[in-house]
């Protein structure tokens, strides 16, 4: 990111929340989980479907990670009630595992169970590396049980190649990003197109071993890649589907639903809506500046 564009997001995380909230919605689809039932609605009514997440910030009690569990049984269960074409996707530190690994176990597998119940999916998200081995060891114990998860994994990540050769011939269900945490060189690829090229690599040996695959990408490149990779195999609709977060880059979204390609949107919700939605804007901060632009523009 360049000096200026730095400027504009260090600016904008110094407004009033309630200003930022202004610019923030168009990234989260509220702080009810009503807000995430509309969004998801009109998503579903194109064609489009959805995966919910409640939005939390570092807990430091268990109270915080049972509360976040019942946010997500709140979300299966309305999942359920109106027919949304949906899943959960749940952040492990969120659920505790920075407090207790069993502990946060219990809480996850209870999630899945319910899921399972409802013939839904839960997708465990990949956090910074510290908690790698962890989420992976999580996930293998779960899988032993029921069949209705699946992970997240990183493309930026060194050691992620070697993750999945292991873990494709247990059949896992994937997404795949390029990761966001911020990572020492030596565990993270550093350049723009290595992080491509890994992608590249790791999404191709997925699906050349029969693996589920959600592309979550919102690179030009990478999309043109993948629809490359999905035509040289041959590979049914029913074998992938493309993933994007809710408010980036609708154009693509667009285009690939047209495509006939699946389509999955991540649709953030609650109460801890800012940190994410800087996040967003440190990401985009043309979207920054637009904001930097109106506040200095207000009569």
């Amino acid at each position: 990111m360049n000096p200026i564009n730095k400027f504009i997001v260090q600016f904008v995380k110094i407004l009033p929340q309630q200003v930022v909230y202004i610019f923030a919605k168009k990234y989260v689809a509220g702080p009810k989980l009503e807000d995430a039932i509309r969004v998801v609605q009109e998503l579903n009514s194109k064609g489009i479907m959805a995966t919910m997440d409640v939005l939390g910030e570092s807990i430091t009690k268990k109270s915080e990670a049972e509360e976040t569990k019942k946010h997500c049984f709140d979300m299966l269960d309305v999942i359920k009630k109106y027919n949304l074409d949906a899943n959960v996707s749940i952040k492990p530190t969120s659920l505790g595992l920075n407090l207790d690994k069993e502990f946060c176990y219990n809480q996850i597998e209870e999630i899945v169970k319910k899921a399972k119940e409802y013939n839904n999916f839960i997708r465990i998200d990949m956090e910074d590396t510290p908690y790698t081995d962890s989420t992976f060891n999580i996930l293998k114990r779960i899988r032993e049980k029921y069949d209705n998860v699946g992970v997240v994994v990183q493309a930026y990540l060194r050691r992620t190649y070697d993750d999945i050769v292991k873990l494709n011939k247990e059949g896992v269900n994937y997404r795949l990003c390029k990761g966001i945490y911020v990572e020492p060189e030596h565990l993270a690829y550093k350049g723009r197109q290595e992080v491509r090229e890994n992608f590249v690599k790791i999404l191709d040996q997925m699906l050349s071993d029969g693996n589920y695959v959600g592309i979550a990408t919102h690179d030009d490149y990478l999309i043109k890649e993948s629809y490359r990779l999905i035509e040289e195999k041959k590979l049914p609709k029913d074998k992938y589907e493309f993933q994007m977060l809710y408010g980036v880059t609708e154009h693509l979204r667009d285009k690939i639903n047209a495509d006939g390609h699946r389509i999955r949107i991540y649709v953030p919700w609650g109460e801890h809506w800012y940190a994410y939605s800087i996040r967003r804007l440190q990401e985009n901060p043309q979207v920054a500046w637009y904001i930097t632009k109106s506040i200095f523009s207000l009569k």
